[in-house]
């Protein structure tokens, strides 16, 4: 299956998790990407739509290859793949540098696409998670340990395409899975997709614009 673009794929994704309509869910969208998928969800189940900022921490010398990743929070949640860590002979003192890069990377965009805007609430919610297709697994894995962290009452991933060995690796992450496309070989997430252009910073904010999540409820919320 090809996708024709990110809302193509959202479309597709909301008719499979269609169920979760009138259970009040809280959407989450890993940016940049995931965010024109996850709106098209969230407008069809009628949810509010917030962000989880996360940030895959590269090798230095070939940043494709994580070798961890990093969510937002007043304790930063920090998953480290040891098995690239070892193989790559990536220092700690490097790691950290890296690490602290992408935090850095990660307080820019709350401030462009948080700024004052309320946080949803997730304590005892059904939230779904979503971004535009995973490939190794470690910027998601990172980003639903830390949402977990808030206590939701169901935590659901949802996205297009993935492989299914990293959709194994996460599925003790979450109480639910959704995804409509295990190709194998899998390659990369553009190959699914015949427009996969670069998600800018405006059309972040412009989306969320849509999705205002109202005044701040009692509970844990995403860290503001």
């Amino acid at each position: 299956m090809t996708f024709s673009d990110r809302k193509d794929a959202g479309r597709q994704l909301a008719a499979a998790l269609a169920g979760y309509k009138g259970r009040n869910p809280v959407v989450l969208a890993l940016p940049r990407g995931g965010v024109p998928v996850a709106a098209e969800v969230a407008e069809a189940l009628g949810a509010p739509l917030d962000l989880v900022l996360v940030r895959k921490i590269g090798l230095p010398w070939q940043p494709e290859l994580a070798v961890g990743a990093v969510v937002d929070g007043t304790d930063p949640v920090i998953v480290r793949n040891e098995d690239v860590i070892l193989s790559s002979g990536l220092s700690d003192a490097t790691f950290k540098s890296v690490c602290d890069a992408e935090l850095a990377e990660i307080a820019r965009r709350k401030t462009r696409y948080i700024g004052l805007r309320a946080r949803a609430a997730l304590a005892g919610k059904v939230v779904i998670v979503i971004d535009d297709g995973i490939a190794t697994g470690a910027t998601m894995k990172a980003a639903l340990r830390a949402i977990r962290q808030h206590g939701p009452r169901e935590l659901v991933l949802a996205v297009p395409v993935a492989p299914a060995d990293t959709l194994s690796e996460l599925a003790p992450e979450v109480d639910a899975l959704v995804c409509l496309v295990t190709p194998e070989p899998f390659g990369a997430i553009g190959y699914f997709y015949r427009d996969f252009s670069q998600v800018d910073d405006d059309t972040v904010v412009s989306i969320l614009a849509r999705f205002p999540t109202g005044e701040p409820e009692a509970g844990a919320r995403m860290e503001s």
